[in-house]
Parts: C-alpha cells; sequence; structure tokens
C-alpha cells in the first residue's frame, strides 16, 4: 500500500465546520470594506523576487530567512512566493498607473508564505487580509485606517483588543536617529546578544524589538526616535492623535514600536491582546510614502494594514463569539428511488426560491433517514413517500418543535409555500 501523502507542515487544511468560521470572517470583512469604500483588489501569490529584496530590505528576517524563493527553470526569473501583500498591491498600482486619476483605497485577502517553525498564530501558509490607502498623504487617512480596525473589533465581536502608536519620521530623521542608535549600541556592545550585534549596522532599530529579557534595560535607554523628529513629522503624528481624540479610540504612544520593513516612514502602528501568548500583536501597520517610487513607479504616498485571519479567528474563538456553522432548513427524505425524480425537481424549486436543501444521498431506510435529517441540524424534513406523491403533496414535518404538527403541502405550487419554511 502507497505511503499516505500529507499536507506540508506549517500549510493547514481548513476543513468544515471550520471553514464556516471563514467564510463569516470574510463576509464581515466585505460588508466592512463596503462601507469605507474600499475596492478589492487580487495580486498573483508569486513575484519577483526583487520586489520582496527591494520594498522589504536584504537585511530583515523574510528575505534572510523565510521567503521561499527558487529560479524558474524556463527562462531563469528569480521568483518567491509572496511573504505579504502590500508590495504586490503597490507593484500592481506602480505598473498600471492606477493613480492617474487619484488615490485610491485598496484591500485584499489571501494566502501567504513565509518558511519558519510553525507554530500557534505562525504557520508557512497563513492567511491575511490588508488594506492599502494609496495616494493620500494626510493623517485624516491614517485615522481612518487604524478606526476601521477598530469597526472590524466590533463587528467581531472582541473588546479585548488595543491600539498602540509610534512615528518613524521621514529618512533623514530616521538616519540622524539610527547613527544616534549606533553609537549607544556601541557604547555597550558587551551586552548586545548575537542577534542585535549582527543587526547593530545593518539595521539597528530592529534591536528595539527584541524580546530579550537581559537587553530590555539597555534598550529602554536606547535614544528615542521621537526626540528626533521635525515639525512637519511631529504635526502629522499629531493630527493623528488629535483624530483618534475626537474619535474617542484610546492608545498608548509606544517609543519602541517598529515595523519589519523597511519602507515603512511616519505613522506606524499594532492592535494587541493578551490573549494569544506570545504572539500578541493581531494587526499591524503604518504609512511607506516611499515604496511606490521604490519599485518603480511615480512617487506617490501610502498607508495601510495587515492581520492574519488565523490569528484573529483565535481570538474570536476564544471570546466566544464565533458564529454556529451553517444548516439547512429543510433535509429531502427520499424513501426509495421511484421518488427521487419528483424529490430533486422540488428541492431545485425549493433552492430556486432560497430555501437550503439537502437531500438524502445513496439508499437507506427511513428511519436512518430521519436520523440523518435530524443530525443535519435542519429545522424541516421533507418526506417523499408514496402515499403523498399518489395525493400530488409531501409531508412537511417540523424536526426543532415536537408540539408542531405534521403538514403536506402541494406539489404543483412549491413557490406558494417555500416561504414558510424560511419564516415559521
Amino acid at each position: 500500500m502507497p505511503e499516505k501523502i500529507q499536507a506540508v507542515k506549517g500549510m493547514n487544511d481548513i476543513l468544515p465546520p471550520d471553514s464556516a468560521r471563514w467564510e463569516w470572517f470574510e463576509d464581515t470583512v466585505r460588508a466592512l470594506m463596503r462601507r469605507y469604500g474600499y475596492l478589492n483588489i487580487r495580486v498573483p501569490i508569486v513575484e519577483p523576487t526583487p520586489l520582496f529584496v527591494r520594498s522589504l530590505g536584504e537585511v530583515t528576517d523574510i528575505v534572510e530567512k523565510e521567503m521561499y524563493s527558487w529560479t524558474d527553470a524556463m527562462n531563469g526569473d528569480e521568483l518567491t512566493l509572496r511573504p505579504e501583500g502590500t508590495a504586490g498591491v503597490v507593484r500592481a498600482a506602480a505598473e498600471h498607473s492606477m493613480l492617474y486619476d487619484g488615490g485610491k483605497r485598496l484591500y485584499y485577502m489571501g494566502a501567504m508564505f513565509r518558511h519558519e517553525r510553525p507554530q500557534r498564530g505562525r504557520y508557512r501558509q497563513f492567511h491575511q487580509v490588508g488594506v492599502e490607502a494609496l495616494g493620500h498623504a494626510g493623517p485624516d487617512v491614517d485615522a481612518e485606517v487604524v478606526l476601521m480596525c477598530r469597526s472590524l473589533w466590533r463587528d467581531l465581536g472582541l473588546s479585548d483588543v488595543r491600539l498602540e502608536l509610534n512615528c518613524l519620521g521621514q529618512p533623514a530623521e530616521r538616519r540622524a536617529h539610527r547613527d544616534a542608535l549606533v553609537a549607544h549600541f556601541e557604547a555597550h556592545r558587551e551586552l548586545l546578544d548575537a542577534e542585535a550585534q549582527r543587526r547593530l549596522h545593518s539595521n539597528p532599530l530592529r534591536i528595539l524589538d527584541t524580546k530579550n529579557p537581559a537587553m530590555q534595560a539597555l534598550v529602554e535607554a536606547a535614544p528615542r526616535l521621537m526626540d528626533y523628529l521635525g515639525d512637519e513629522s511631529l504635526r502629522h503624528f499629531q493630527g493623528l492623535c488629535g483624530a483618534l481624540d475626537a474619535a474617542g479610540q484610546a492608545y498608548r504612544v509606544n517609543h519602541r514600536l517598529v515595523r519589519g520593513m523597511d519602507y515603512y516612514s511616519l505613522t506606524v502602528f499594532e492592535w494587541i491582546t493578551d490573549r494569544l501568548g506570545a504572539q500578541g500583536t493581531v494587526c499591524g501597520g503604518g504609512r511607506y510614502d516611499g515604496l511606490m517610487e521604490l519599485v518603480g513607479g511615480k512617487p506617490a504616498p501610502g498607508i495601510g494594514w495587515g492581520l492574519g485571519i488565523e490569528r484573529v479567528l483565535d481570538l474570536v474563538q476564544q471570546s466566544g463569539h464565533a458564529p454556529p456553522p451553517p444548516v439547512p432548513d429543510v433535509y429531502a427524505v427520499v424513501p426509495d428511488a421511484a421518488a427521487l425524480p419528483v424529490a430533486v425537481q422540488v428541492s431545485e424549486a425549493l433552492r430556486a426560491a432560497g430555501v437550503a436543501v439537502l437531500m438524502h444521498a445513496g439508499a437507506g431506510s427511513m428511519k436512518a433517514q430521519f436520523k440523518r435529517a435530524d443530525a443535519s441540524g435542519a429545522r424541516w424534513a421533507l418526506v417523499f413517500g408514496g402515499s403523498e406523491l399518489a395525493q400530488g403533496v409531501v409531508a412537511v414535518k417540523p424536526l426543532r418543535d415536537d408540539a408542531a404538527p405534521q403538514v403536506t403541502r402541494p406539489l404543483a405550487d412549491v413557490a406558494a409555500w417555500a416561504a414558510e419554511l424560511l419564516h415559521r
């Protein structure tokens, strides 16, 4: 017997009834995007490797360690399974000159891929929802995308998610801060772990995000980026904070909050929970005004966020707000093959009228079929018995109300009684 083939570790099947929660979540997201005026964009799962090297930075963990990359055997192209969504959306906007007539508000949903050790909330194939507001430079849109997340948490029934903000300033300000950081850490080099020493000159800002307890005091004493910001950057950040204050949104300014990608500037933010252990960030994002030019487009500002669907659904399930799996309205009981043509005809007419019908498949006694009907969760069983069909009717038996009587309904006019199955 051949060896059983299993899914790749960290790339998980999503099976019923769990898949129903995903559909509910996706429907919730689409409804939210319609309310905010964001349009769906779908970009390839495979992109040129230079897109991510250029946008994320050569010395980021994603590029150095986590990307699934290869050389195309046909033409030698360097290709990568997308590890995140923003770079591809911005590439598409630049390639197709999407901003020729003004800014665009976009969103995406889909699979991302990173080669890392699978653990709770972190998988090799994971799924993201993201929004990208392109061509809008002001703090008003920063506030919009942040508050959109708040609306999503409300729609999902989540209340224990908090907001943290920071401002990364402009490139020249970050360079001045970077030099101060390097000097600070160089003066205490003996306290740096191996990872921090590796990053010291290539990406010192990422040292601020260390989880090493032995380095926390050193990091706390490091120069703060906020102290290197100019008037324009400060005004932008103050404009965002003022808008959030007006909307009644609480937040904490976290001076150590950075992003893992090089393309971020000005506003960065995270939504955080304590319910998911070490992987507490539910959603992260920020402004990336230099990214469009970096991928070869005309300079244009942008801001967005991304969230991991697996992580959010984990949080929803813990909070007890996940919806029950969908059930059919009707289970069609078919006693024998002679009743099948009529059962098919009536079931199709009911479905056309909006009734969800699960028809019994294969042989089975009436007792076995009623057992399956009850297990399906349906409110009604339609019984296509021989005596009923001879009279031109079908029996409608309630499955969830023992006090309700069984009735018959005419086969000739299904549309006239279909609504009863939905509203009674």
